[in-house]
Formats: structure tokens, C-alpha cells, sequence
């Protein structure tokens, strides 16, 4: 076979070179030195800032590799399918709506050179008839999403499916790093090395801190010719907000709402194509409402684009975006990844971003090209979320970017695997034992833990044994463990992927089509007769039968009711960075347009109490007609202060007997209690001590009922749940005994159930973040605190006030409470 440096390979390279010329475009050092490490047997990870250019880095390397191997010869454009290569590049991506985009961006190339290979994605949205013609031949390159991949291997001749495979390419992988999407990636990875020791793996990756661990958990443990390569490429970032005219001087979240809509209008009218993404998707709703409102003119130029609205919907919209026919797109998360949109010029982020990974992304979808200037405009909530700009945009200049961490051994979806292992072939206990453990997440998995699982899924554990559909494979004689129950396989492909929190209900006309999809908690709470927007619609519930919620248009509703999407929590790299920026204005450095907005609100801060910093816990106390008040300002995110503000008050109540309310925020959190706590006791007695810390966290939260929540995904993931057939119509409940009678089972007749731990851990660490709590309290133990009594509420506290009366009081309630005590405030400030 030719080398990587024979004539031939140099006559490859020369036609990539004029398939770049063709366009006008020269590749980046960084593409040529993937396509080398391609053809020297190299595997690595690629990161590159968004709209650099990572695709053609990968994708080239093995088009290459094929012109090379077959000569110089012309090669034909088109060949009879059953003439084509078998499969040979597979490519994971994390969305199955990235799919036809990758898939147009790969075929551009592969026709222009003229390679007779054949090219098809295999997702959830695959038509049946490509499925079945699928199952006789795979494409040369296919694109497909993990659950399709793991699909695929429950075939008996899934081994032979990938026999000539030379290329894994996982798109998009700092979204999948660090979920149990992740560790299912992982998994299937590990199973190709194993039927094909030499295929070389790449990543793609975006924003990401962590390089050598998302390499370590892409590659598996020691890996060979393993490498990371740097899209050193220039692109200009900029990073600015909109800054209210007024700054009030007792802000709370929210408050902005929708009054800054005529500068947002004026931006969106200045530019071609504008992406307005916002953090939930009533808010998309809202927005979507307040600018079609306050500019009706807009109307037919503006869409709507997220998770919940129908696939259909989401594809005309995003086809009106790629030819540059729409003005602007208010959007959530669900335009954050991978898909070309070549035409936008500006990003506009409605509140804070909560991290810096997630603001550099959005702003990556503007400007989406080699060279041309990307820019997101932040449009704040609350006057404070200015701070998070500057922090922001600072962060992002020093290159500090969050990191992600994959989960350690979830045995949930070690079941699952298992039974995808027996499906595919069958597997030995002790090979595949070892394959596992060449995954980053399992590296470090125990004997008893294998053991464990592989009995539970083979009998059911002592709770279950009783029951044969909980006996999923058997060894036979041959050593083999494999699925005999055809019942059990057709569940088991069913269930396959299955990593979601609430069952969904599709929202439909009583006369008419489908709009969409929402939670099925969400629709719970609703009434037959209640209103709400949706889909840029007012909306009124009619019925809901056999998970389909009837509607009708009702015009004249205006409230929102929220739905999924709830409140992200700082990410520990930006609150780093906000306690900077305080730490300078303590100092009296104010450098930031966005910091010299707010210098008189801080002003006042400090005048009436301190500004919160690095350098010490800052802790106010107020005594009201409510009670005794402490506000406390760890500024370390949403999740850890739910966490924290319980155990504290768990602790409080040690030393004295109290009720406490709480309230948090991503700066801090409240404890409202009848009596004066006694805090400084409780100082000296270790309150902020990590002694003891686990099983003082479990005691101060509903870690039971918590737990049951989250063994709800443990037990679909492993398939303990199963959700139905097709057509079936009926919710999970129906169809199966519930999870919160499984964990009732199992608790008390299984309490050392690991799946029961693994749902009490991942309480600990996914709903309350346990590392970032501990490394808090490790922080707070080496500083002093720094108690402020206080006459009246400072501007840091009233936020948290305004969080405890938000779940008290109904919107028109809160609205006047609010509005009265910011006048009192104010005039105390003046």
C-alpha cells in the first residue's frame, strides 16, 4: 500500500487543494496537519473554534486515503449500490437534526472528487424503507446518533457490520462529554475497537476546557497515537450587551422583562439575519410575543424555534434561515449545535448565558465562517446580570473555558449495554468485562459492581427474581450470555437510548394538525379551559386523552405558563470570574462599559452593607416584620446554593431549634426564621466545615423523595420501565408497574440495590452538584466571614427576597409587593 508520502498520496492531496480552490477557499494548517495524522494511523481530538472548518478536517482525511489506494485512474461518480465500499467511516453525531446538514457538507465533497462511495444518515427520522434496505447493506459513510448506532449493534452479525470500518467520527463532542449520552458513546466505541482493533477515532469539540480528559474519554484508556489538535484559527469574537437607559437600584430577576424589546427591534432591523436565543422556552415564547407585538410589521420575518414545537415546523424554519429569507429567529438551545446558518450576522442572548462555553457557542452561530467577525450582543434580565457580561467577555479572552467531566460508572446503562451485547452476537463475561473497562467512565469499575450488575440484569436481584421478564439474558452452554425471550429484545430495542426525564404529550388541534410536544408534568397542571401560548399561539386546553392534549386557538391569551427549560445554574468558571469583578469594584476598578452601568448600584451596596468578593464570606443579617433574615453571598451558582442553603440551615437548627424559608439565586441565598439564628455559635461549631458533609447533606434535603424522582431515568434507562409500543396510547404508568413503586420495592426488600445508590448519588451530584458545594465550602474554610448587620434590604439582597415572595404570590400580587417596597427602598437610598 502506498505511504502517507508516496506520489500518490501527493496527487490526492493536489485534487483536496482544488476542491478548496474550486470555492475560494485555502485550507488552515490545522486541516492539513488532521489529514497527515489521519494517514499516519493516528486518533485524536480536534478543537476548533465554531465555523472554522473542523468538518473537511476529518472528513477529507479518509477521501484521501481512498483516491490514493485507488491509484490515478478516473474514478466514476456513480457506481451500483451493491459496488460501493461496505461501510467504512461512521459518523456519531449528537442531534439527529445535524444529520441532514453533516450529511449535505459531506456529500459536496465526496461528489466533487468524484468517489464512488455511497453516503446516508440512520436516525430516528429515517424513513422505513432506507431502514430495511439499511439492514442489506450499509453505506460507505453513514451518519447516524448514538441510540441508532447502539441499535445496530443487537444484530446477530453486528460484528461483520463493521469488519472494514477505518474511521469513528463523534461530532459535537464537548455536548455529548459529561452526560450519560456520553458514556453511551463510550460504550459503543469501546465495542468497535474491540471487532476492529484498528480503526482510528476523531472528536470534534468546541468550547471546551478539559482537552485531555475529553480525549482520554473519547480514545478509552491508554490509548495509542492518540493526539490533540488546536484550530489555531483568527476569529474575532465580540462580546457587548444592552444597556438599559435607567439602572434600577433594586433589581430583581426579571424586572428588565421584556422593556428593552425597541432596542432588541432596533438591532434586529440594522442587521440581515438575527438569532435571538434565550435560556428557556417560555421565554422564547414571551420574546417572540413582545416583538411581533411591539412591532407588528416583523410579524411574517420572525420566527419561533425549539424543542417542543413539531419537527416540521423546526425544518421550514431553519431551511428560511440557510436562504437568508427570514429576519430573525428567537430560539433556545435547540440552534445552539453544528447546523451551517451561513447568513446571520449577529446573536442576541436574552439574560445571562450562565456560562462561558455556552455564550462563546451562540456567538459562533453568527459570522459562521473562517474570517469573519462573530458577535453576540447580551440583553440583560436584572441590572446584576451586566456583571456576568463583563465577566463574561473577560473569561473568554483568558481562555477560561468550563470543563466537563464524564460520569463515573453509571450502572444503568452498564445493564443496558449488556443486554445490546447479548442481543449482538452474545458476549463472554470476562471479555467484555475487560472491553468496559477500557472506557474512561468504567475504568476504575469493581468486581462487585460487574458482578452485581451482570446478576441483576440475568435474574433480577433478590426483589425481582420471582419474575421472568426481569430475567433479560442467560449463558448457555457454549459460555455465551444472549437474549432468548424475543419479548425481551423487542422491549429492549425499544427502550434502547432511552436518557429523559418526563414523558412527552403532543399538543394537537381539535381540528387540524399537530403543534408540537410538551411535558407531560407540564400538562398535569393544566384544567380543560386554561390558557397559554405556545408556538407564537394563544392556546386553550380542551381535553387531554391518551397523551394528546386537544387545543384550540384562543387570541386573547397572555400569560405563559412555563414549561421544561428550568433555571441553569452559574457554571463555576463565569462565577469565578463575577467574584472578580467585584473584587475590582471593591477596589474601585471599573473598567467595563457594562461595570461603570452598575458603579452606582454597587456604590450603594457598599455604603449600606459590603460588596461580596473573594476575599471573604459576606453575610448580611436583617431583622423585618417577616422574621430574622441572613442573606449569605458564596456566588458559586444556582444548584450549590440549593444544596448549601439546606445543609446550612440543617446545621443552624442543630445548634438552635428553628423553622427556616428558603430562597436562592446564582449569588447567594436567604433563611427566613421566626427566632434570631445562632450564627456565630454555629461558626465556631463548624458550620462551614466538610466534616461530616455527605451525611449531613442527606439529612437536610428530601433525599428520599429526590431519589424517587431520579430513579425514574435510572429505571427506564435500564429498562425496569418499559414505555410501550407504538400506538399504544397509553403513559408510562399504564403500561408498567410506576418507578416510585419499583423504588419502594426495592427499598425495602433490596436496600443494597446499587441502582438505588446510583439514584441517590446522582441527587448528590447532578440536582445539587456536590463537587462544586464541596470545593465552596473549601473556599469559605479559608477565608474569614464577614457579618454586616443591615437596617433595610441592599440591593444584593432584595433579589432573594423577591424569590421567596415569587412562589407565595400570584403575578398581579407580586407585582404591586414589589413595586411598593422598591419605593420605599428608594427613597431610604435617597
Amino acid at each position: 500500500m502506498p505511504t502517507s508520502n508516496s506520489p500518490l498520496t501527493a496527487a490526492s492531496l493536489e485534487r483536496v487543494e482544488q476542491f478548496f480552490a474550486a470555492r475560494g477557499w485555502t485550507p488552515f494548517p490545522f486541516q492539513r496537519e488532521a489529514w497527515q495524522a489521519y494517514l499516519d494511523g493516528e486518533s485524536g481530538l480536534l478543537h476548533a473554534a465554531t465555523g472554522t472548518g473542523k468538518t473537511y478536517a476529518v472528513w477529507l482525511g479518509p477521501l484521501i486515503e481512498a483516491m490514493r489506494d485507488a491509484g490515478p485512474v478516473a474514478l466514476p461518480k456513480r457506481r451500483k449500490r451493491s459496488d460501493a465500499p461496505a461501510l467504512r467511516v461512521l459518523w456519531i453525531t449528537p442531534l439527529r437534526a445535524l444529520a441532514a446538514d453533516t450529511e449535505s457538507a459531506l456529500r459536496l465533497a465526496l461528489d466533487t472528487l468524484g468517489l464512488a462511495w455511497t453516503l446516508e444518515s440512520r436516525t430516528g427520522d429515517t424513513p422505513a424503507s432506507r431502514r430495511a434496505r439499511q439492514r442489506e447493506q450499509l453505506p460507505t459513510a453513514l451518519i447516524t446518533t448514538p441510540e441508532s448506532l447502539t441499535l445496530l449493534f443487537t444484530r446477530d452479525d453486528a460484528a461483520s457490520l463493521f469488519r472494514d470500518l477505518k474511521l469513528i467520527v463523534v461530532d459535537e463532542w464537548h455536548e455529548l462529554l459529561g452526560s450519560k449520552r456520553g458514556v453511551l458513546v463510550e460504550l459503543a466505541l469501546a465495542r468497535l475497537r474491540h471487532w476492529q482493533p484498528a480503526v482510528r477515532t476523531w472528536g470534534l469539540s468546541a468550547t471546551l476546557g478539559n482537552l485531555d480528559v475529553a480525549r482520554d474519554a473519547l480514545l478509552g484508556v491508554s490509548p495509542t497515537n492518540a493526539r490533540v489538535i488546536r484550530g489555531a484559527v483568527p476569529k474575532e469574537i465580540v462580546i457587548d450587551a444592552v444597556i438599559p437607559a435607567v439602572i434600577e437600584r433594586f433589581p430583581w430577576a426579571g424586572h428588565l422583562g421584556t422593556r428593552l424589546v425597541h432596542e432588541v427591534i432596533e438591532i434586529i432591523e440594522a442587521n440581515r439575519t438575527t438569532l435571538l436565543f434565550t435560556n428557556t422556552r417560555s421565554q422564547t415564547e414571551l420574546w417572540y410575543q413582545a416583538i411581533t407585538a411591539a412591532r407588528p410589521a416583523l410579524e411574517g420575518e420572525i420566527a419561533l424555534h425549539h424543542g417542543s414545537l413539531d419537527r416540521e415546523l423546526r425544518n421550514a424554519v431553519e431551511q428560511r434561515l440557510k436562504a437568508g429569507t427570514i429576519r430573525c429567529v428567537v430560539c433556545t438551545s435547540s440552534l445552539d449545535l453544528g447546523v451551517d446558518f451561513s447568513p446571520v450576522d449577529r446573536v442576541l442572548q436574552v439574560g445571562s448565558p450562565k456560562g462561558i462555553a455556552r455564550l462563546l457557542q451562540r456567538a459562533g452561530r453568527s459570522g459562521h465562517n473562517p474570517g469573519r467577525l462573530s458577535r453576540v450582543t447580551c440583553v440583560p434580565t436584572h441590572a446584576f446580570e451586566l456583571i456576568e457580561v463583563a465577566a463574561a467577555r473577560s473569561a473568554a479572552a483568558r481562555g477560561e473555558i468550563e470543563s466537563r467531566q464524564p460520569p463515573r460508572a453509571p450502572l444503568d446503562l452498564l445493564a443496558q449495554h449488556l443486554v445490546t451485547c447479548a442481543m449482538g452476537g452474545g458476549f463472554v463475561e470476562d471479555e467484555l468485562l475487560a472491553e468496559v473497562r477500557t472506557t474512561w467512565s468504567y475504568r476504575e469499575l469493581s468486581d462487585v459492581d460487574w458482578s452485581w450488575t451482570l446478576d441483576f440484569v440475568a435474574h433480577g436481584g433478590p426483589a425481582l427474581k420471582a419474575y421472568q421478564e426481569y430475567r433479560k439474558i442467560a449463558r448457555g452452554d457454549d459460555g455465551r450470555w444472549r437474549v432468548a425471550d424475543q419479548q425481551v429484545a423487542m422491549r429492549h430495542r425499544m427502550s434502547i437510548g432511552t436518557i429523559v426525564s418526563d414523558a412527552a404529550v403532543t399538543l394537537q388541534f381539535l381540528k387540524g394538525g399537530r403543534i408540537g410536544t410538551v411535558e407531560e408534568s407540564f400538562v398535569a397542571r393544566l384544567r380543560p379551559g386554561d390558557q397559554f401560548i405556545f408556538a407564537g399561539r394563544g392556546l386553550e386546553l380542551v381535553r387531554v386523552r391518551d397523551m394528546v392534549g386537544w387545543v384550540r386557538l384562543a387570541p386573547r391569551a397572555r400569560g405563559v405558563s412555563r414549561w421544561m427549560g428550568a433555571r441553569m445554574s452559574l457554571s463555576s468558571e463565569l462565577a469565578a470570574a463575577v467574584r472578580d469583578k467585584l473584587a475590582d469594584a471593591r477596589d474601585g476598578i471599573f473598567e467595563d462599559p457594562e461595570m461603570l452601568a452598575v458603579r452606582d448600584l454597587l456604590a450603594l451596596q457598599a455604603e449600606w452593607s459590603a460588596i461580596p468578593d473573594n476575599s471573604a464570606l459576606l453575610i448580611e443579617r436583617l431583622h423585618s416584620r417577616e422574621g430574622h433574615h441572613l442573606f449569605l453571598y458564596p456566588f458559586a451558582g444556582r444548584l450549590v446554593h440549593e444544596g448549601l442553603s439546606s445543609l446550612i440551615a440543617w446545621r443552624l437548627g442543630r445548634v438552635a431549634a428553628g423553622t427556616f424559608s428558603i430562597a436562592v439565586s446564582d449569588y447567594g441565598f436567604e433563611l427566613l426564621s421566626p427566632e434570631p439564628a445562632m450564627l456565630e455559635a454555629a461558626i465556631a461549631q463548624g458550620l462551614f466545615s466538610r466534616a461530616g458533609l455527605a451525611d449531613d447533606i442527606m439529612a437536610s434535603i428530601n433525599a428520599g423523595e429526590m431519589a424517587r424522582r431520579q430513579f425514574r431515568e435510572v429505571a427506564r434507562i435500564t429498562g425496569l420501565i418499559f414505555q410501550g409500543y407504538p400506538g399504544s396510547n397509553k403513559t408510562v404508568r399504564q403500561v408498567q408497574a410506576s418507578s416510585g413503586l419499583l423504588f419502594d420495592v426495592f427499598q425495602r426488600h433490596d436496600p443494597d440495590n446499587l441502582l438505588l445508590h446510583q439514584a441517590y448519588r446522582e441527587v448528590l451530584e447532578r440536582q445539587l452538584e456536590e463537587s462544586r458545594l464541596v470545593e465552596t465550602l473549601r473556599r469559605i474554610e479559608s477565608h474569614p466571614v464577614e457579618i454586616r448587620e443591615i437596617a433595610q434590604p441592599t440591593p444584593m439582597a432584595f433579589p432573594l427576597m423577591f424569590e421567596r415572595f415569587r412562589s407565595r404570590l400570584s403575578t398581579e400580587k407580586l407585582a404591586d409587593r414589589v413595586r411598593r417596597m422598591t419605593l420605599a427602598l428608594e427613597r431610604k437610598a435617597s
